[in-house]
Formats: structure tokens, sequence, C-alpha cells
């Protein structure tokens, strides 16, 4: 079995670490992360700019670029062979709700996943890294359970994984939940540079607004381990009929 791991965090980042001691031993694992920190980078790839693969002391790849751009490059020449699953994470801080359109640890996974390949994204609930083994002795049951469906060639999936900071004893069962929504970001700071300058750093992500059972936020705050299977297909299926409908009056409208 062979596996590829990547993050958002930068290769160096504790979270990447951890993943890559949890799977070492299950799979033959090669590591192709970021440079330096990219989160929310999303599904962003660099067009304009040339990148460049590095490696470190420890056997690491790093690129300078996106961990969209890691995958893509790792997938289309830099490793040799495909890889049987793509593993992202394990992020500092949670990927929950409407955080999963901007992270750049879903990207990656994401990435993997329209190669036609299965791929998972894990996070923990709060940023710093507290139980970060715990999270990833979790990561490392949980693709242990997923390898025989690997081995079978089945059709590519999606998941996204949220792991609270607690210790082995604490954290409860996998919840299989759906995405929860945020409220919009907290207001953009502003403030002035040496120059005189204002600068604009975005805000803190949202509260959570719909963290109903059965979904992410609240089985995350329940203490259990959140599944959410993920699809790339953005059409709003329901609505295909009404625009069709408001078209066709527009075009005999303007016969």
């Amino acid at each position: 079995m062979k596996i590829l791991i990547t993050n958002d965090d930068g290769y160096q980042a504790t979270g990447i670490v951890a993943l890559y001691e949890a799977l070492k031993d299950i799979a033959d694992v090669e590591v192709v992360a970021p440079e330096q920190n990219n989160s929310a980078k999303s599904n962003a790839l660099t067009l304009h700019t040339p990148m460049y693969v590095q490696t470190a002391a420890n056997g690491y790849r790093y690129i300078n670029g996106t961990p969209a751009d890691c995958v893509h490059i790792a997938l289309t020449g830099l490793l040799g062979y495909r890889p049987d699953l793509v593993v992202s994470g394990i992020n500092n801080g949670a990927n929950m709700g409407d955080d999963t359109i901007y992270s750049g640890t879903v990207g990656a996974a994401m990435e993997g996943y329209l190669f036609g390949i299965p791929a998972i994204a894990f996070s923990q609930t709060e940023k710093g890294w507290a139980h970060i083994d715990a999270a990833g002795r979790r990561a490392r049951a949980m693709v242990q359970q997923l390898m025989p469906s690997l081995e079978k060639h089945s059709h590519p999936w999606l998941l996204n994984v949220n792991i609270p900071n607690l210790p082995d004893a604490e954290l409860k069962s996998t919840q299989v939940v759906r995405l929860g929504r945020r409220h919009a970001a907290e207001k953009v700071i502003t403030q002035t540079s040496p120059r005189g300058d204002t600068m604009y750093w975005i805000g803190s992500a949202g509260a959570a607004k719909d963290d109903s059972e059965g979904t992410d936020f609240h089985a995350a705050k329940m203490g259990h381990v959140c599944l959410t299977p993920l699809h790339v297909d953005l059409t709003e299926h329901r609505q295909l009929p009404h625009w069709t409908e408001r078209m066709a009056g527009l075009e005999r409208a303007g016969a």
C-alpha cells in the first residue's frame, strides 16, 4: 500500500510529523508538503511562478507552492507511481462547516480525489496540537480500517475528518455527519504600517451558526471524531428546473 501525505501547515508542522509517524509502518509512505504555511489556500494552483522541489534532512520533500500544488506535482511526475491513498493533515485547527471551502488541508485531499484517488483530510478541532499523538492513532486506525476497500480498487471517495483534542480515553467513537454552518467572519482587522499605510488582516472565522445534532460541530462538541464524506459537484440540482423555466421565459420575451 502506497500513501502520499501532505498538509497545508508546512512540512515542518507538528501535525504532519505525527501523521507520518502514525502511518509509516503500515504502508509505503511519502511526504510532499508546502515549504511554508499555506492555510486557507483551498484548491489554488500556482500557474505563473516556477516551483522547486527540495528534500529535507528527514526525507520529506517540500515545494514552494500550495497544498494542491504539492499533490498535483506529486501525482503528475514527481512520485513516478500512483499512490493508493492521499492523506492530508493533521491540520492545526478545525475544518468543519464552511471551513471546508477555504481549507488548504481539504483542498490538497480534493486534488487527489480529482485524480481518481481516495483521499482523507484530517484536522484537530482546536489549535495548539494538544494530544496530537492520540489524533495520530485515530488517523492510523481509520486508514487501517479503510485499506481493504483500497485494495479492491473501488471508486474514489473524499473524507473530511475532525478529531477533538482529547486523550485516547476521552475520544469517543466516529460519527458520520453533515457539515454545519458558520456565521459570517469577524470584521477585518486594520493596522497602520511603519510607513503610514493601512494594512488589512482577515478576521477570525465566525462562530457556529448551525451546530444542531447531526452536524460536525455538534459531534465534535460531544467528543466524537466526526467524518463527513464530501463531493465536488457544486451544481444546485434543485434549482435546475427553476432556471430552465426562467431562461426560457427570458428568451421568449426577447424573441
